[in-house]
């Protein structure tokens, strides 16, 4: 045996031997971990399902973008995580837009964070939930982009201000969205060992 593969067993066998004793003392049980995320995601459980709707979009040239916006939304990972894709269709029936958000939560933090992906960006932003709805922000410099959004008796309003210090919130999205039906979306599909 060389003494380079010597190294490299040895090294595997201190990673493995280090690692469980590493989780441990960086949170716990892993099976408490998920349970008080699964806990604390069931508070947007009403997200869940299929909705459709009309959503605007104002442009910077001051021109209104409309589209047909869908959203298909369900837990992942045994309910610790909330899935949600959006789409937006033109008249033509083509993607407009498509875009890719993951909340989760932190139980060391207590704090809910989102992770999304649309146009070619990705970003972790504070979300939090509200009496009938949630509330995520993107912080941009000095101007700060938030989403509002009310859910309710299967109605889905979620509207987009920029906001600038010293100025009013300019409105620039709004979407209003029915649920349209139940959605075994992300956990469905999934393969089978055999």
């Amino acid at each position: 045996m060389t003494l380079s593969r010597a190294v490299r067993g040895l090294t595997l066998m201190a990673v493995f031997a280090v690692t469980p004793v590493l989780l441990a003392q960086a949170g716990g049980d892993p099976a408490a971990r998920i349970a008080a995320q699964r806990e604390a995601m069931a508070t947007f459980a009403f997200m869940d399902g299929v909705w459709r709707g009309p959503a605007t979009t104002t442009l910077p040239s001051g021109d209104k973008h409309a589209v047909t916006q869908t959203e298909r939304i369900g837990p992942f990972l045994d309910g610790s995580l909330k899935v949600i894709e959006g789409r937006g269709y033109g008249s033509d029936g083509k993607v407009a837009f498509n875009a890719l958000g993951i909340v989760s939560f932190d139980p060391d933090t207590r704090v809910y964070s989102m992770r999304s992906y649309a146009l070619g960006r990705a970003g972790d932003f504070p979300i939090r939930r509200t009496d009938d709805g949630f509330i995520w922000e993107i912080p941009a410099g000095p101007t700060t982009i938030r989403y509002t959004a009310s859910i309710r008796d299967g109605k889905w309003r979620e509207v987009g201000d920029r906001i600038v210090p010293g100025k009013e919130p300019a409105r620039f999205f709004e979407m209003n969205l029915v649920r349209v039906g139940e959605s075994d979306w992300p956990g469905a599909g999934a393969i089978k060992p055999k």
